[in-house]
């Protein structure tokens, strides 16, 4: 068993999850390149980056379920020797506008088992596992500071992320390990492009100050910047990365 500064990033088998394992990768991370169902698409990241002369491994694992990622870091650690950074990207959105009314339990459940559960659960095996000056990212969403009517549920469930970032920060205290969130605004990839009229995609697209969508690249160099030397005074914060939209 090798010994080498790694990183897990759940999701990352396609939009800024991918965008942040290939830019840590490029940073000198070992990627374990997390996914729950996009296997194809998890292995074609992992050969992107060791194309590029990088190192990565794609390990399949639901989020939801302690199990899964007790199995997740286990086999980070299997691979490379321990884990460094863990980004929590994993994460589901609404299908569109969806009002509080209009959520079925369905729906409901499933964004608090992902967002609010699944970020639990890796923070949790993370706080056991992670070594000492390590790097925690947590994904949260500009929506919070929108609060755009349509959002409540997906909105709350990243508040609620945000709120459990600045407490893990404070009660991993003597480890030097830090622990951020980064909050994305409206970001080109398939997961917001989904149920969104053209209409709509071009109104989101329009409110920042800079007038674009962001791309998932944009987010994945807030991240490295965490996770890299010049960002380890940087704790318990949520980083709004969204062009100025709030």
């Amino acid at each position: 068993m090798t010994s080498t500064k790694s990183a897990i990033v759940t999701g990352s088998s396609r939009g800024i999850g991918a965008a942040i394992a290939k830019r840590l990768a490029t940073d000198g991370f070992a990627i374990v390149v997390n996914y729950a169902g996009r296997a194809a698409d998890a292995d074609e990241v992992v050969k992107e980056i060791t194309d590029a002369g990088g190192t990565a491994i794609a390990v399949q694992a639901d989020v939801s379920s302690p199990d899964d990622v007790a199995t997740l870091f286990t086999k980070a650690e299997e691979a490379f020797g321990g884990v460094d950074v863990v980004v929590n990207n994993a994460g589901v959105i609404q299908p569109g506008l969806v009002p509080v009314i209009a959520t079925d339990d369905t729906l409901f459940d499933r964004m608090l088992a992902i967002n609010l559960k699944g970020t639990f659960n890796v923070l949790r095996t993370a706080g056991t596992k992670l070594r000492d000056g390590g790097r925690i990212v947590n994904f949260s969403t500009s929506v919070v500071g929108l609060t755009l009517p349509g959002y409540a549920t997906y909105a709350a469930t990243k508040a609620a992320v945000e709120t459990m970032t600045t407490i893990f920060a404070k009660e991993l205290r003597g480890r030097h390990i830090t622990v951020n969130a980064v909050a994305p605004g409206p970001t080109a990839t398939d997961l917001f492009f989904t149920g969104k009229t053209e209409e709509q995609i071009a109104h989101l697209a329009k409110m920042p100050p800079l007038e674009r969508l962001g791309k998932p690249e944009d987010i994945a160099g807030v991240v490295s910047f965490l996770c890299g030397p010049d960002g380890g005074w940087v704790n318990g914060q949520t980083i709004r990365s969204n062009g100025g939209i709030v």
